[in-house]
C-alpha cells in the first residue's frame, strides 16, 4: 500500500523555529539583559533567526531540538502552578526547591520519551525558565497557584488572567499516560485543578509517595 506524509514546511521551501527562555516580555521590553535559545529542524533557520534577533541586551542561542525546547517551554507551566501553591499554602524555600527539581525531572522524562535531547531541559529552555515561572512575580501561572493556595477557587484564581498551566497540565497528563511516563507532580496538579482536590491534600499526597532512590 503506499502512502504519503502530509505536506510539512519543506514541501513548502520554508521552515519554522520555536523561540523560548527565561523571558518576561516586560524586562525584554525594558532592554534588561535576557538569554533565549531558538530551535529549528533546519539549523541554518535556527541560525538565521538567531542572527536576526540578537542584541546587546537579548542573547540567542540556536537549536535543532524542537521537541525539547517546545515542551520545556509548555510543561515548566504546569510546576510554575504547582510552586504557586506552595507559596499560598504558606511552605518555605526548601519546598519550591524541591518542587522545581522534581518538577524538572518531570519534564526531562517526558520530552526525552518524545523525541527531546536532556542537554536541552537543562539549558534555557527548560531550567531556565522553569527557575524563572517558578519564583518570578511576573509569573501568570505562579499568580494562579498562589490564589488557589490561599483558598480561592480556580474561577476566581484565573480571573482575568491568562494561565497556560491551566490547561497544559491535561495535555501533560495525557502525553504522559500514552508514553507510559511517571509525572507525580502533573498528575497532582490536574487533580487540583479538573478534580476539585484541596491543594494542601496534593502537596502531601506527593511528601508521602513510596520511598525511591533519586
Amino acid at each position: 500500500m503506499h502512502t504519503e506524509s502530509a505536506p510539512g514546511p519543506a514541501s513548502f521551501g520554508w521552515s519554522f523555529a520555536a523561540l523560548s527562555g527565561p523571558s518576561f516580555a516586560l524586562e525584554v521590553a525594558k532592554g534588561l539583559p535576557t538569554a533565549v535559545v531558538v530551535a529549528s529542524r533546519d539549523l541554518a533557520a535556527a541560525e538565521s533567526v538567531q542572527r536576526a534577533l540578537a542584541t546587546r541586551t537579548f542573547r540567542v542561542y540556536s537549536s535543532d531540538d524542537v521537541i525539547g525546547v517546545e515542551l520545556g517551554g509548555a510543561l515548566k507551566n504546569v510546576i510554575a502552578i504547582a510552586a504557586g501553591i506552595v507559596d499560598g499554602l504558606g511552605y518555605g524555600h526548601n519546598t519550591v526547591a524541591a518542587l522545581i527539581t522534581r518538577g524538572l525531572v518531570e519534564i526531562t522524562r517526558l520530552a526525552v520519551a518524545l523525541g527531546g535531547h536532556p542537554d536541552t531541559l537543562a539549558g534555557l529552555a527548560g531550567l531556565g525558565d522553569l527557575v524563572l515561572t517558578c519564583t518570578g512575580a511576573l509569573s501568570r501561572n505562579r499568580h494562579v497557584g498562589q490564589a488557589l493556595g490561599a483558598g480561592l477557587s480556580l474561577e476566581e484564581a484565573t480571573a482575568g488572567v491568562v494561565a497556560e498551566g491551566v490547561r497544559t497540565t491535561l495535555a501533560a497528563c495525557a502525553l504522559a499516560e500514552s508514553a507510559g511516563i511517571e509525572m507525580p507532580i502533573a498528575r497532582q496538579m490536574r487533580a487540583v485543578l479538573h478534580e476539585g482536590k484541596p491543594p494542601r491534600a496534593a502537596l502531601d499526597e506527593l511528601m508521602l509517595r513510596s520511598l525511591r532512590r533519586e
